[in-house]
């Protein structure tokens, strides 16, 4: 809600606070471990956000971000390029701010290659940490370049809009070959987080409506499946007390309510249709492929990728017999347990058969948006032009 550069930097860095404490005092046994990494990879990003905030208040004057006489969306940073250490730069000041935001957003969102903190800061969290870090930490990332990196540097955006795209591809393809080697079950559904975080950048930067649209809704959607997901992993844990994949088998024969709960969220993961993971993966696909075929094509494949690593996981946790003692005496969900899961399905089968609740909402945003980033880019082409 920040509408000011400062206010929005204090709050983005105070939300590493109450996680890493989460982490670090109720997390698993290599908890102090994954919570400095956490803190470090995140706080190091930042770093570079916070020197490019400084010279966009030399250049601009302002820290305001909207809702004022001047403020720093209708500000224009030069795009002029620039020589830095004999090479150069296209885009100028502009390509240097995206680059220092990416940084910081990159991390949080997290893109490949600074994913690498996510899945140990998983694993060593308590389950309500793991929510708390899938469902909306992580959005945090992917609001900063739908509120900074579009609007305030259009032809840095577009430019690197390529390079993203390729960032991507390699976090959607690679992830999800990562997630189905993993032993452990809260691993794999972190790396199948940093995947389905691929098409959120990758319909943010094909800069249409469907894929922004398709990124909003991925967002959400994502929030309500991967939050079940590992409440899913934390009912058994609970019980267990492993969270390794080999421990279990058979369990729909003692837990039919569990099961049939892991299995809508397994399935809505995958992108099922009448589940809001088909809507914004869907609706992302479509902006790409608009942009780049290659990368939809490359986008697209994560979808077989990711129903091979759900699937997989659903089959050696669920079916077959049950075969070891330790399961035998396992108990069904509780009502408290299943009263918790009841407002997740609704929202997921809610937004899978009504999108429209949030494209509508979004939508005069995102056209505005749009309509101020496409705008931006001819004229910033015809002023480079005419100075030459």
């Amino acid at each position: 809600m920040a509408l000011d550069l400062v206010l929005f930097y204090l709050f983005f860095e105070a939300g590493l606070i109450p996680m890493f404490l989460i982490i670090g005092i109720w997390g698993g046994k290599d908890r102090i471990y994954a919570a400095f990494k956490f803190f470090l990879y995140t706080f190091l990003g930042s770093v570079l956000m916070l020197v490019a905030m400084i010279a966009m208040y030399v250049d601009a004057g302002t820290t305001c971000i909207g809702g004022c006489d001047q403020s720093l969306l209708t500000h224009q940073f030069s795009s002029d390029g620039i020589g830095i250490l004999g090479f150069h730069l296209a885009g100028g000041m502009q390509t240097l701010l995206w680059l220092a935001f990416f940084a910081s957003f990159a991390v949080k969102m997290p893109m490949w290659p600074v994913h690498t903190w996510l899945p140990d800061a998983h694993v060593q969290a308590p389950t309500a940490g793991s929510v708390v870090l899938a469902a909306i930490l992580l959005k945090m990332g992917g609001y900063g370049f739908l509120r900074f990196s579009l609007p305030m540097f259009p032809v840095a955006s577009d430019l690197m809009s390529g390079f993203v795209f390729w960032l991507s591809a390699i976090a959607i393809v690679y992830t999800s070959l990562v997630a189905l080697a993993q032993e452990d079950m809260k691993k794999l559904i972190a790396y199948s987080s940093v995947a389905h975080m691929g098409y959120v950048t990758m319909g943010i930067f094909a800069a249409n409506q469907q894929g922004l649209d398709g990124a909003i809704f991925q967002m959400l959607s994502h929030g309500f499946i991967s939050g079940a997901l590992f409440l899913a992993v934390g009912v058994i844990y609970d019980r267990m007390h492993t969270r390794e994949i080999a421990a279990y088998g058979g369990l729909v024969n003692r837990m039919p309510a569990y099961a049939l709960i892991f299995m809508f969220f397994t399935m809505a993961n995958v992108g099922l249709p009448g589940t809001s993971g088909f809507v914004g993966e869907f609706l992302t696909l479509m902006g790409i492929f608009q942009v780049n075929t290659w990368a939809a094509f490359a986008a697209t494949s994560g979808v077989i990728l990711s129903a091979s690593y759900a699937l997989w996981l659903y089959r050696r946790v669920v079916f077959g017999d049950l075969i070891k003692e330790s399961l035998k005496t396992i108990t069904d969900m509780s009502g408290r347990e299943k009263l918790i899961f009841a407002p997740l399905v609704a929202m997921t089968l809610l937004l899978g058969v009504y999108p429209s609740l949030v494209t509508e909402t979004t939508g005069a945003s995102v056209e505005k948006l749009l309509a101020a980033y496409h705008a931006a880019i001819p004229a910033a082409e015809a002023a480079t032009t005419a100075s030459h």
